[in-house]
């Protein structure tokens, strides 16, 4: 994500936005059990406070070349400021399905619109151990737009190759949730 989430505030809670501010705070997202049910509502901004599991939509965007958008929070970003991130993504309001919140937040955070349908690829359950805990759906799209990440969310971005990714890892900081993620996709090309 990283907020992953309905990144208007992105993925920050699943997260990715602008902070749990104004709108943001006050959306509505779907709260769900440890399978992923629907057992109520609550507004981003209790649901963030109260660790209330919720979902979000991790999106990887390549470029033509198979390279990867890479880009690194700000220091203004509530949930992992300035820290680097090669998912875009957010939360999943209430009643959107993970497909409908993955393009809209793919198109938001890339500043693009007319993107393909992100692929689906795999569904797990992050949860840090302590106060943050979310259904993660991971997709893949391809992005052969310019892209125009939104300045007050995105400090610095680029399409890196993936190789290059992969040596950031251990010299980079990157948002938890956003590594996990990466972390099993490795796992999920693998085998």
């Amino acid at each position: 994500m990283s907020e992953s989430g309905g990144q208007g505030e992105n993925r920050e809670s699943g997260e990715g936005g602008e902070g749990v501010t104004g709108r943001s705070a006050g959306e509505i997202l779907d709260i769900v059990d440890e399978h992923d049910r629907v057992i109520g509502q609550a507004p981003r901004g209790e649901a963030y406070a109260r660790g209330l599991r919720h979902r979000c939509a991790f999106v990887l965007a390549r470029d033509a070349d198979g390279r990867i958008f890479v880009h690194r929070r700000t220091a203004a970003k509530l949930v992992f400021p300035s820290l680097y991130d090669m998912f875009v993504g957010g939360v999943v309001g209430a009643g959107e399905t993970y497909d409908e919140a993955a393009l809209r937040e793919a198109e938001e955070e890339l500043g693009v619109s007319g993107l393909p349908a992100p692929r689906h690829l795999f569904t797990f359950l992050y949860d840090d151990g302590g106060n943050r805990t979310w259904w993660s759906a991971v997709y893949e799209v391809r992005c052969d737009l310019p892209v125009r990440p939104q300045a007050e969310e995105v400090a610095w971005h680029a399409f890196l190759p993936e190789e290059e990714v992969e040596r950031r890892l251990g010299e980079w900081e990157w948002v938890p949730d956003g590594l996990a993620a990466y972390e099993r996709l490795r796992a999920y090309r693998a085998g």
